[in-house]
């Protein structure tokens, strides 16, 4: 099953996707919906208005996620490029909800920085309330899987050992275009992960690449803190980021960025200039 966020005329609906139609489930977003206990049988039973999927506008898949938890350095081969030892624990930082961008919203370069990169990552979002859990028990949580691109601030992501002033920028992070449930990719354990800018391959690889897998993460960040549902995980990026390049590349306004996981979906954003 594949769940999205819309936005309509009316603010905001949680949507199945059927085929090339997008079917309202009654839920405001796909947040709300994951806080049903009911919320597999719902979504599928859900008869509400339809909308033709090439028509629609995409919100970020979880638009208000209660937390953002984000994992660098877990693919090794972007472990090894960026010159750093396998870690033994998953690094976290945090987003905040307004991070989060629509599949095909535009990313805006702010005036302030000049090292825009890209991240390519898998997500997957929770779907049941996780707190101390195995890691057979966080598995059993992930409501799903969805893409989404860390763009990161590098100048400012390297002004402290702590990447947060990097990391956590407004409308800043492509998340969606839909949530798609682990019985359709496999739990998503070896798919081909790609960034593209300008349709150049910048980043490739596989999850099965991963150091730590979903069920791994979330496990470990359920020991100290408690995981709600509709929380948004994003698990890391692979090598090939502008930043390990030499000489490095960055993003500019114009560019579009094309982040796809295999049998999930892709987010295509512009870059755009940042407004007076």
């Amino acid at each position: 099953m594949k769940l999205a966020t819309i936005r309509t005329a009316d603010g905001t609906a949680a949507v199945r996707v059927d085929g090339d139609q997008a079917v309202e489930t009654g839920a405001q977003d796909v947040v709300s919906l994951l806080r049903r206990d009911d919320w597999r049988a719902y979504a599928a039973a859900a008869d509400g208005r339809r909308h033709d999927l090439h028509t629609v506008e995409y919100a970020p898949v979880v638009p208000s996620p209660s937390k953002i938890f984000c994992v660098g350095l877990n693919y090794r081969t972007h472990i090894l490029e960026m010159g750093r030892e396998l870690p033994s624990h998953p690094s976290l930082f945090a987003k905040f909800a307004n991070c989060l961008l629509g599949a095909r919203d535009d990313i805006t370069h702010p005036s302030n920085t000049e090292q825009l990169d890209w991240e390519a990552e898998l997500g997957f979002v929770i779907g049941a309330r996780l707190r101390r859990a195995t890691k057979e028990e966080a598995a059993r949580a992930i409501a799903g899987y969805t893409v989404v691109n860390d763009i990161s601030m590098r100048d400012w992501q390297w002004r402290t050992p702590e990447w947060l002033q990097g990391k956590a920028w407004e409308a800043s992070t492509p998340a969606g275009p839909w949530l798609v449930t682990g019985d359709e990719v496999g739990d998503a354990a070896d798919l081909e992960i790609r960034c593209e800018v300008d349709g150049t391959v910048m980043q490739r690889s596989r999850t099965s690449d991963l150091l730590f897998t979903p069920a791994d993460i979330a496990a470990y960040i359920s020991q100290f803190t408690t995981l709600e549902p509709g929380d948004l995980v994003a698990t890391g990026t692979p090598g090939g980021v502008g930043a390990a390049r030499d000489p490095k590349v960055f993003l500019r306004p114009g560019q579009v960025v094309r982040t796809v996981v295999e049998g999930v979906g892709e987010c295509v954003n512009t870059v755009v200039e940042e407004k007076a």
